[in-house]
């Protein structure tokens, strides 16, 4: 390719692939399943949040992670700012953490989710325990297992849009 055809293209802006993540992600954490399945829903609102924040972090930041998580409690119901404070503060803390690493490889990323799923849902456990609520502990751990099998998932059909 000549290097003035090279230079005449501009990157890809990825603020369509982010709406069409969100809006795809909405659509997976509200439609309706069967109570057994229900359980094992993965936590898809906040792996697409969380994948836009490390990959994309001049267009998604702390902001970004604070509209997804009101977005997620007006869509689950949940008390509002329950989610939005758990993406903040993880957001935050990732941000922190990868700041100055800006080559993060597949495996690195995957940790980087693991670790920012399981506290996500020890925040929200936390919270629901502190407020009063009663749920089965093995029932509310069930979305860990199936959030760390689907972020390959997500991270390989979002990341050409990453760069």
């Amino acid at each position: 390719m000549p290097i003035a055809k090279m230079r005449s293209q501009k990157p890809q802006d990825p603020l369509i692939p982010i709406i069409l993540s969100v809006v795809l992600a909405s659509i997976l954490i509200v439609y309706p399943l069967s109570y057994n399945v229900s359980g094992w829903r993965p936590a898809w609102m906040f792996m697409v949040m969380l994948f836009w924040v490390l990959c994309q972090p001049t267009w998604c930041g702390v902001w970004f992670a604070f509209a997804t998580g009101i977005f997620t409690d007006l869509l689950l119901d949940a008390p509002l700012g329950l989610n939005a404070l758990s993406f903040v503060l993880i957001t935050f803390v990732v941000r922190f953490f990868t700041r100055e690493r800006r080559i993060l490889t597949f495996a690195n990323l995957w940790l980087i989710a693991a670790m920012a799923i399981v506290a996500h849902l020890s925040f929200i456990w936390m919270s629901q325990t502190m407020g009063g609520l009663q749920f089965s502990i093995a029932r509310h751990w069930q979305p860990l297992l199936t959030s760390l099998f689907i972020w390959p998932v997500v991270y390989y059909l979002l990341r050409r849009w990453s760069i």
